[in-house]
């Protein structure tokens, strides 16, 4: 079992959400860090078939149970209608919920009762290196981060499960598309372009389908977790840049498989878009896990100057190299972003046995650098 880096101390208060894809951990957690909490699973047919019926039941089996008492709900998007009954018993009976689910996506479709601000908002992540004692940054490369993906040798068929479930369970069951092997088509090019700028038509001509549609297709994968749009840093003081967005899976095993890669190792161009999607992975939930306000985007500029991360207002500049040794001619796009943003700091995570300083620029190993993030001295 890993010890996440998630507490949930706002329950001590208030009510949360607690969102995350499956199998990120979300239901181990609540286990270990509320073993006395009310514990009610929608994914169970029998307490589902209840409540759906007759969502009143929660209000009429709660009354009589203490409010010192932390009541879960898992899997509460299955049921949009129990919110109403939630609403009613923080308001008038000050209980604290803990709704978790892998999707708000039915909540937001359908309209259902979001607590009018009542409920704090957080999001599980698949593991990171700091919950992983003994880290191991190439095994993480190819499994993923799914703790039951990254534990064994080869998660070929977990993934391949995975991929299986999500289409069946979060697609099919919920009615988000109505041609399934059209999205899993989509998919499959999601995983190409990952990494990369979106452009919709060309991913909706790859698909058969609308550019609206594909755009509907990336908002579902980011409304059930899976995926993550990081926008582009569009303020300039004299070269044009590019607004196009890039969209990323939401954990490096799930690309491996769409793509049917594996045994990435240094050198290959795999290897490199591995290593930039595990670092990106590795930010976004650094910023979401410590209420960080700095939020993340990638540069580039119509001349082909780029960077892979920017971090908040030009705070921090970061681009991920997959070499054992970085070169000046590699930091071109680092040096421009200086020249917009001379206050921004500049970093290049890359394989290189030391720290040091090309140019003013910090150059900084993989493994010291995720260390260094975790102790929140990056930003």
């Amino acid at each position: 079992m890993f010890d996440r880096l998630l507490t949930l101390e706002d329950i001590k208060d208030d009510t949360i959400f607690l969102w995350g894809a499956r199998q990120t951990g979300k239901s181990t957690l609540l286990k270990q860090l509320f073993p006395g909490a009310i514990y009610i699973d929608l994914l169970k047919s029998e307490v589902f078939e209840r409540f759906f019926r007759r969502p009143s039941l929660l209000r009429e089996e709660l009354i009589p149970v203490s409010t010192d008492k932390i009541v879960i709900i898992d899997e509460v998007q299955k049921i949009p209608q129990l919110l109403d009954e939630v609403q009613w018993l923080i308001v008038n009976k000050n209980f604290r919920f803990i709704l978790c689910g892998s999707s708000a996506r039915k909540l937001k479709r359908s309209g259902a009762n979001l607590l009018g601000g009542r409920a704090i908002r957080y999001v599980l992540h698949p593991l990171v290196s700091a919950e992983i004692p003994g880290f191991d940054i190439i095994k993480a490369m190819n499994n993923g981060l799914l703790p039951r993906h990254y534990m064994v040798e080869n998660p070929v068929k977990r993934l391949q499960a995975y991929v299986g479930d999500y289409l069946q369970q979060e697609i099919r069951a919920e009615a988000l598309v109505r041609n399934l092997t059209t999205f899993t088509r989509f998919l499959e090019i999601a995983a190409i372009s990952s990494g990369e700028m979106i452009n919709f038509r060309n991913i909706a001509t790859e698909c058969g389908v609308s550019a609206p549609a594909v755009k509907e297709y990336f908002s579902i994968l980011e409304d059930t977790m899976i995926g993550y749009i990081v926008p582009a840093y569009t303020k300039s003081i004299k070269r044009r840049v590019i607004q196009a967005p890039r969209f990323y899976f939401f954990d490096i095993g799930i690309t491996n498989y769409l793509l049917k890669r594996s045994g990435i190792e240094q050198g290959s161009l795999d290897f490199g878009k591995a290593f930039e999607h595990l670092i990106i992975q590795e930010l976004i939930a650094y910023i979401s896990y410590t209420n960080n306000t700095n939020k993340l985007s990638y540069w580039r500029t119509s001349s082909q100057f780029e960077v892979d991360c920017i971090l908040g207002d030009a705070t921090v500049a970061i681009e991920i190299k997959s070499s054992s040794e970085v070169y000046p001619h590699q930091v071109k796009g680092l040096r421009a972003f200086k020249e917009e943003h001379p206050r921004a700091r500049l970093i290049v995570v890359s394989f290189d046995k030391l720290i040091r300083l090309l140019n003013g620029i910090e150059i900084i190993p993989a493994d010291i650098f995720l260390e260094k993030l975790w102790k929140r001295e990056i930003i």
